[in-house]
């Protein structure tokens, strides 16, 4: 007897074919590059999904027509001022978030438009996804530049205060200290239950000094199963939870820093161990000496914790901010600190976040400055 498949009705052939769809899409990461602006932001108003995928030379050439622009500017020369995010949140809107596409040409066109005396407002208000990719990448960015004030050795090797306007965002590894990396965001992870890897890693030595990327509140300190000794601090404007993990067995953190104080971009926070994959306390389960760094995004409380948690790749980001590394010295009792005293002015998301964020942050930022 001839046993003949039975023949799945239209409603379950059109169910397995979506559901095959979502596993593929999950098995590469997420929905990621090209999704619609639609499809990432919630009908509640809030973003659900980012996809960070600028390469280190696009970061680096948008910074630097930022930083220029505003130097010329300020020098009382002509030209448009260019704001970085800006620049990045066109290309993204233009490619679907397919940076693969984009070539220094589409920047340097975009560019010419700007200093012939359009703006980015009146370039992009057809295109039907640039407020998402603004929104975005200012919640990745919105930190990194700005003003500020920062310490600088003297002619007389005194140190004096310097007005500055550029990156302002740090290194997560002190001046001078060796690390060595690879994009390893998504690669797969085994302890405790599969998963994938959603933060950075930065190979270097047990006791190497680790910086704070950016100014903000220490919101989590103590031991985690899968980190060991770690710190998550949230940036001042509430968008960006910084994940720093493995730090050393023993004596983990600076000695400065608390739950639910503040610490200065470019402070020291901690020293690179290899502690974690533990469910006792202190204990080195990592093979090899690193820094684990992510970086959530938060655009909605209920995304802090839970299946709508946002991390993006901190690749590209790290290879930009190794142009700011912090200088620390040792104290006698074997303690780091940062050489150079820092302070900033207000951030560059005041220029486009909303004003209870703004409020916040400034409130933030001057208490902090006020207790020094």
């Amino acid at each position: 007897m001839v046993i003949r498949p039975r023949r799945l009705p239209a409603a379950a052939l059109a169910a397995f074919a979506l559901a095959a769809l979502f596993f593929a899409l999950a098995a590469r990461g997420g929905m990621g590059a090209g999704r619609d602006a639609v499809d990432v932001s919630a009908k509640d108003g809030f973003i659900k999904w980012v996809d960070f995928t600028p390469p280190y030379w696009l970061l680096k050439k948008t910074l630097d027509l930022d930083v220029g622009s505003r130097h010329v500017q300020g020098g009382g020369g002509d030209g448009a001022a260019y704001d970085w995010i800006g620049l990045l949140a066109y290309l993204g809107a233009k490619y679907g978030g397919d940076f693969k596409r984009c070539r220094e040409k589409d920047l340097t066109a975009l560019t010419a438009r700007l200093d012939a005396g359009e703006t980015i407002e009146s370039i992009t208000c057809d295109m039907k996804n640039f407020g998402y990719y603004m929104e975005a990448y200012t919640a990745v960015l919105g930190g990194f530049v700005g003003g500020y004030r920062v310490q600088t050795e003297g002619p007389d090797g005194e140190k004096v205060w310097q007005e500055r306007y550029g990156l302002k965002a740090f290194s997560p590894v002190a001046k001078g200290y060796y690390y060595n990396d690879y994009d390893d965001f998504g690669v797969s992870r085994t302890y405790g239950y599969r998963r994938r890897h959603l933060g950075h890693d930065l190979m270097g030595s047990v006791g190497t000094p680790i910086i704070a990327v950016e100014s903000g509140t220490v919101e989590e300190l103590g031991w985690n199963q899968y980190g060991g000794w770690r710190v998550g601090i949230r940036s001042f404007d509430g968008k960006r939870y910084y994940y720093y993990a493995h730090m050393r067995r023993g004596r983990p953190y600076h000695a400065s820093v608390e739950k639910g104080e503040t610490v200065t971009a470019g402070d020291v926070i901690g020293y690179m161990g290899r502690t974690g994959y533990s469910l006792a306390e202190d204990v080195n389960n990592i093979e090899d000496p690193h820094l684990h760094i992510g970086m959530q995004l938060i655009f909605d409380e209920s995304q802090k914790e839970g299946s709508g948690e946002i991390w993006i790749d901190m690749y590209a980001i790290t290879r930009l901010l190794s142009h700011n590394r912090s200088a620390v010295y040792r104290d006698e009792n074997k303690e780091y600190h940062r050489t150079y005293a820092f302070e900033e002015t207000r951030s560059r998301f005041v220029e486009v976040g909303d004003q209870k964020n703004l409020a916040l942050a400034d409130i933030k930022l001057a208490r902090h400055f006020l207790d020094g």
